[in-house]
């Protein structure tokens, strides 16, 4: 009895092993099914499926930053007076447009009034001084005059028309024209004008203020000749070269783009670790104001790399993968890591070893359709 009893606890011991390996190969099964997909040939058709090799191509991407519109020092314009006076008149609002040889300002000052008074005194005594010189030359000439006293008128002569040159420069500094003086038209007040054609970008005075040379009255700002300046990380400097076009656009507007090109990558790299790239707009457009924030995308140029279409790559579980064709009509999902892409095209590079995707046959199209499918035979199951 003993004996029956432990043959049939052996007997059932032994059944138990074998039957829990079986469904070990079973898992091992249902796991490539898992990631197989079988079509017929109608299935095939109907799901109009591409199947190509994948290709070795040279990516064109597009390397996305971020700028700001800066103005060039040429274009920017701190407007000050040279002598100083008070602030009579001026009309200017931040943002409003001028015209070269505009009046920005009118300013009233006592010395306006001396300078003036001086160059006329000196232009008369000039007068005097230079007839003077031809009395002494045309004495010495008749020897009723010592070469002294022609000598002295000479000097006379020479210091006032030195003064009068530098009194007339000084005027024409402050925009009044000494030829066009008299004692009949001083003025005590004087046009400041402006130098460029542009708009205002800052109001530094208000009616009433003396101010000083070294205080600037107002700043302008030639727009014409605003640029965009980037900036672009060390890492992907080496894909920049002058020349390269890039667009432009206000992070909330898009569809607003602006065209231009790169014409300077600095050489220096910044403490945040990025480097300015300066680029020029093809065209000037009055919405865009220096200050303002703009993205921009720059078209560069990858080394060759293997590509298939970005249809060929379904995510799943947050992770990338193509089917390869096992047999005809059998397809077998394959894992990829994702380089650039550009031109509707994507980098892919295989992570299992024995995969050779410019050998293997890759669905190049509609490979959304196989992986809806495949996602339906598991929930089947």
């Amino acid at each position: 009895m003993n004996y029956r009893i432990l043959f049939l606890a052996t007997t059932l011991a032994l059944a138990a092993g074998c039957g829990s390996s079986e469904p070990s190969d079973a898992g091992n099964a249902s796991k490539t099914e898992e990631t197989t997909v079988q079509l017929t040939p109608e299935q095939l058709q109907n799901a109009q499926i591409e199947i190509g090799p994948a290709q070795r191509r040279t990516l064109r991407t597009v390397l996305r930053v971020s700028g700001v519109v800066d103005v060039p020092p040429r274009s920017l314009v701190s407007v000050s007076f040279p002598l100083g006076g008070y602030l009579q008149h001026t009309r200017l609002l931040p943002g409003m447009p001028v015209r070269k040889g505009e009046t920005l300002a009118i300013l009233e000052d006592p010395q306006y009034i001396q300078l003036q008074q001086d160059y006329l005194t000196t232009t008369t005594r000039l007068q005097y001084a230079e007839a003077e010189l031809q009395r002494q030359q045309a004495l010495q000439e008749g020897q009723a005059s010592s070469a002294k006293a022609l000598q002295q008128a000479q000097t006379e002569y020479r210091s006032l028309r030195i003064q009068q040159k530098a009194l007339a420069e000084k005027l024409r500094l402050i925009g009044l024209e000494p030829t066009q003086l008299s004692e009949d038209n001083l003025s005590r007040s004087v046009r400041l004008l402006s130098p460029i054609d542009g708009f205002v970008s800052a109001v530094h005075a208000n009616i009433g203020k003396y101010v000083t040379p070294t205080d600037v009255l107002f700043e302008l700002v030639n727009p014409k000749d605003i640029h965009l300046n980037l900036k672009v990380f060390e890492k992907d400097v080496p894909l920049l070269r002058v020349g390269q076009p890039i667009r432009a656009y206000p992070p909330d507007r898009p569809q607003q783009v602006h065209t231009g090109e790169i014409i300077l990558v600095s050489q220096n790299v910044g403490p945040d670790r990025a480097v300015e790239v300066h680029c020029h707009f093809d065209r000037y457009d009055p919405t865009v104001l220096p200050g303002m924030h703009l993205r921009a995308e720059v078209g560069v140029d990858l080394h060759e790399a293997l590509s298939v279409p970005e249809d060929a790559v379904v995510r799943w579980e947050n992770r990338h993968f193509v089917f390869v064709e096992q047999a005809p009509g059998s397809f077998e999902l394959q894992e990829v890591e994702l380089g650039a892409s550009a031109d509707g095209f994507v980098q892919v590079e295989p992570k299992a070893e024995r995969l050779d995707l410019t050998q293997a046959r890759v669905v190049l199209k509609n490979a959304y359709a196989l992986l809806m499918k495949m996602k339906n035979t598991l929930e089947e199951e």
